[in-house]
């Protein structure tokens, strides 16, 4: 196929994009600049254009230095054999660094009539190209042998050593062909090897013991592929950088800022202080700072920081450790807003209506030294006069009488009001378990919550006031589709929700006002809280329903969070407030950022909650065999999910372990139905259960009704049958409970 021609001159980004994705062969620079006909100075000219693309995001360099679209596959790249079905052989590309976009699966088509030769984990160099909907690779060589790396624990059955997943979800087993120095109970890293049937795992590294303290969020990390270590050269720019000289600021340093956070807070990003207005123009009001870390001075567009920020995303928070979206040496020192140290700050200057409205807001560079970091417990204990703070009438009182017309305020706009419980894990020093219990939720936490929501609105709106980019955080109202099935859901208490009205926060606070304090109260806000849209970033406002606002944005935690630190830069170049302002490139591209950012959030919100469910398992290990109080949390054809007071974790009870009787499965009721008793398992129910599994590695938990014939080992832990892929059978009363969906039996 002929080559189209170009006329001479430098191409623009998207002429690049069409060539080196059009191009039949890999395009690296010599070609492009053939194709365009550039010559002598073009050609400096096309080498910084793109590096800039590179830095962008718009292209990516495979080996030999052929470019291709970022998110997508090279014209010849190496690739791993992950799967054999059959005739099908199925592969991925060995190298995949394409934040916020899936790793895809190309089919490998080898030529007719040859007996396949490839296996799960070796490595081939192939040409790629698009079919239809999919990838097709066609092999070239055959490299040397890769990795196809699981993450287990080794267990030995029948005299034999298994690799056991740590997914809740993995029911299969691998035989170990090469333990690779690793023993019984140990945490591995493994790859497949063989072909089918006789798939079998080598192990490549060792991580541990699996129960050991802090091996929990170690196994998150692995699973979701989370970056945790930084390089040299990263760590030796923020060594520079944290050296840089703070220059000409506001000084804010006479003004009893305070930093109110957790008490095991690993970084201290916002400060604030309010006082009674002196305008007369706003009489019975209020003047207040909200202070941030100025990560932008020390974060500038390009750097290598920058591009480590950006491929992280946000810091990942787990019991037991963070993995800092930048280093500690910024995240947990320079940056971070210490009491009694000179720290740069982007502050927002609010005043404040005697009703809580926002009169008014700028934005400057200031240098602060908070005068306290105070914990939310002990700050709530000074107001209610519990314990004695030297700041409670100079810093405390006057921030709580501001944040009394600001709750009126959130009142009166009527926000989403779902109240449910958080799960503290309290760890001792040597990262054992302590405690699981639901976090308090205090005065202290609204008020900072408010503070906070005041100053991301400010940043908003004094950004589109200057007409400039915006990343907005985005919650849209819920769909429709979800509104019918909570409106189903609802009718099986007898509770009419009309789809017809305008659908706002407060419609869902109503409901649960008529719930009032019943039994199915927690329930009913599950429900709500699932029929909620999902919230991210992006350049284009569509308002944040839950919060009630039409411009909300994400300002006040630049050292955890990306979208953060882009609203800095903005503000930044908009009030033209000096060095590390956004760029033309960022701005061009933020709705690909906000993309990015928004993967990478559900990714650490996932792993969170997976390292939680594990913890909360290996404290429920010592409780195998009791009865505990319990909640069913979901309802589906095959059992209930069901969760421990005041702990959590959900834990399966199978259907077949229910009894004798067909069960129902009402969809729209979210409940299981005895055929015979009329027996009910409803979604939101209390009943004693008793816990008979309680898996750490993977977070799995299992139950069965109190008088069930079901044990487990002591351990808490049921190994699976050697190669079946399935858990052992469990003995039960009589036949198995078969259910019925929707008056169907399946």
């Amino acid at each position: 196929m002929a080559k189209p021609k170009h006329k001479a001159g430098l191409p623009t980004r998207q002429q690049i994009l069409d060539f080196i994705t059009n191009s039949n062969t890999p395009a690296g620079k010599r070609e492009i600049a053939k194709a365009f006909g550039l010559h002598g100075q073009d050609k400096i000219l096309l080498k910084a254009l793109l590096k800039d693309m590179s830095d962008e995001g718009l292209i990516d360099v495979a080996p030999g230095r052929a470019f291709h679209k970022m998110g997508g596959v090279p014209k010849v790249t190496v690739l791993r054999i992950t799967d054999a079905d059959g005739d099908t052989t199925w592969a991925v590309p060995e190298r995949w660094e394409a934040v916020g976009v899936p790793v895809p699966r190309l089919r490998v088509r080898e030529p007719r009539g040859k007996r396949s030769a490839l296996a799960i984990g070796d490595r081939i160099l192939a040409r790629t190209e698009e079919a239809g909907n999919g990838l097709i690779a066609h092999p070239m060589k055959k490299l040397a042998r890769g990795e196809e790396l699981m993450l287990g624990v080794i267990k030995e059955e029948a005299g034999r050593l298994w690799l056991q997943g740590v997914e809740k979800k993995e029911r299969r087993n691998w035989m170990v062909s090469d333990a690779g120095g690793g023993e019984v109970g140990d945490l591995v890293l493994a790859e497949k090897t063989g072909r089918p049937p006789r798939i079998t795992a080598k192990v490549v590294e060792i991580l541990g013991d699996p129960f050991a303290p802090r091996s929990f969020s170690l196994i998150a990390i692995h699973r979701h592929g989370i970056p945790n270590v930084f390089s040299e050269d990263l760590l030796d720019e923020a060594e520079r950088v944290s050296r840089l000289d703070l220059g000409k600021r506001e000084d804010l340093r006479h003004l009893p800022i305070v930093a109110i956070d957790p008490a095991d807070a690993r970084d201290h990003d916002d400060a604030v202080w309010a006082a009674p207005d002196d305008d007369p123009k706003n009489e019975g009001g209020w003047k207040a700072v909200v202070a941030i870390a100025d990560v932008s001075f020390y974060v500038r567009p390009g750097s290598e920081l920058d591009r480590e920020a950006r491929k992280r995303g946000n810091s990942v928070y787990f019991p037991d450790r963070v993995v800092p979206m930048l280093p500690e040496i910024l995240s947990a020192e320079v940056c971070s807003l210490k009491e009694g140290e000179d720290r740069a700050a982007l502050a927002c200057h609010l005043q404040i209506g005697k009703h809580g409205e926002l009169k008014s807001w700028r934005f400057t560079r200031a240098v602060v030294s908070i005068a306290a970091n105070i914990a939310y417990e002990d700050a709530q204990a000074a107001i209610d006069g519990k314990i004695e703070h030297p700041l409670t009438e100079t810093a405390l009182r006057p921030l709580w009488s501001c944040w009394h017309a600001l709750n009126k305020a959130r009142d009166k706009r009527e926000p989403l009001d779902l109240d449910l419980p958080e799960r503290r894990i309290v760890l001792d020093e040597m990262g054992r378990i302590l405690s699981v219990a639901p976090r308090e939720r205090l005065d202290a936490h609204k008020l900072i919550e408010d503070y906070m929501i005041a100053a991301n609105v400010a940043a908003a709106k004094a950004l589109e006031a200057k007409k400039a980019p915006v990343m907005y955080r985005i919650h849209e109202p819920p769909a429709r589709e979800k509104l019918v099935a909570l409106r189903e859901y609802l009718k099986t208490f007898g509770i009419e929700f009309a789809l017809g009205q305008v659908i706002k926060p407060a419609t869902f606070n109503h409901i649960l006002k008529r719930v009032g304090e019943s039994d199915f109260r927690e329930q009913v806000m599950q429900q709500v809280l699932r029929s909620q849209m999902q919230a991210s970033y992006g350049p284009a406002n569509h308002g944040h329903f839950g919060l009630s606002l039409g411009s909300y944005a994400h300002f006040t935690s630049p050292i955890r969070r990306y979208a953060d630190l882009i609203v800095h830069r903005s503000l930044v170049h908009a009030y033209d407030l000096g060095p590390g302002g956004l760029t033309q490139e960022e701005a061009a591209t933020m709705e690909r950022i906000g993309e990015s950012i928004s993967s990478l959030e559900r990714r650490a919100m996932e792993a969170e909650r997976e390292t939680i469910d594990r913890y909360v398992a290996a404290y429920l290990a010592n409780h195998v065999g009791e009865v505990l109080e319990a909640r069913i949390t979901g309802v589906q054809s095959f059992g209930f999910f069901a969760t421990v007071d005041g702990v959590g974790g959900d834990g399966l009870v199978a259907a077949r372990d229910l009894g004798t009787e067909y069960f129902r499965y009402d969809e729209a009721g979210q409940r299981l139905v005895g055929d015979e008793s009329g027996d009910e398992f409803t979604l939101g129910m209390r009943l004693q259960l008793r816990l008979v599994e309680a898996n750490p590695v993977s977070g799995a938990l299992r139950f069965e009704l109190p008088d069930g014939v079901g044990s487990a080992g002591p351990s808490g832990f049921r190994p699976e049958r050697a190669g079946k892929g399935r858990p052992r059978p469990i003995k039960r009363r009589g036949r198995p409970a078969n259910i019925r969906h929707n008056g169907k039996r399946r």
